[in-house]
């Protein structure tokens, strides 16, 4: 049996508690400020006009994203795949949501609001570091920002030593994409595969 409508979700659940509800805020104060200064790495969630959702990660040193003078968001954009799904998106709806998150910390970050992509001189600038200027800067204009509680972290033990896996019980990356898509791709060690990505780091 499937919930249909928000009544029948909510008759499953109760009412929030109103820190919870009363933690979102529509600007980025300063304890979020010194999160995203923090944070090496984000999640970029779109969507399309049709609803085709997308996560992205995208990392790099602590407080590679910045926050302008303005309050508002800056991602550089870094060499990837080229499928540009989640810049598509942000063209398409002008909207975007992010999940920041500190290695150690078990709470996370939440940032939603509208978004383009800019090529501003001010924008590529501030983001610009001594590997590269970026090609395009996703500007986040904040309209709701909270932090999000430590439970999924804890139940995960994401952190812990003891929940990290061994690499080896899967195959390679390359080796999965290649069963996929039929495509050959030559193995490689995880030295061969750094060294390939180092470039573009």
């Amino acid at each position: 049996m499937n919930i249909e409508t928000v009544e029948e979700l909510r008759h499953l659940y109760a009412t929030p508690q109103p820190r919870a509800v009363r933690k979102q805020i529509g600007a980025l104060d300063v304890h979020c400020r010194n999160f995203i200064a923090l944070s090496p790495f984000v999640v970029l969630a779109t969507g399309s006009p049709a609803h085709a959702m997308d996560a992205s990660p995208r990392g790099g040193p602590p407080g590679f994203v910045k926050v302008a003078s303005d309050g508002r968001l800056l991602i550089p954009d870094a060499p990837g795949n080229n499928r540009l799904d989640s810049l598509e998106n942000i063209v398409a709806t002008g909207r975007a949501g992010l999940l920041f998150m500190i290695p150690g910390f078990d709470e996370t970050l939440r940032v939603n609001g509208r978004a383009v992509l800019s090529q501003d001189a001010a924008d590529i600038a501030l983001c610009t570091n001594d590997r590269r200027a970026p090609k395009l800067v996703i500007k986040v204009v904040v309209e709701a920002a909270y932090l999000h509680c430590a439970k999924a972290f804890l139940r995960s033990k994401l952190w812990h030593s003891s929940a990290l896996t061994d690499r080896a019980v899967l195959p390679s990356a390359g080796q999965m994409i290649g069963d996929q898509t039929g495509i050959a791709i030559a193995s490689e060690s995880r030295e061969d595969m750094e060294k390939r990505y180092a470039p573009d780091l």
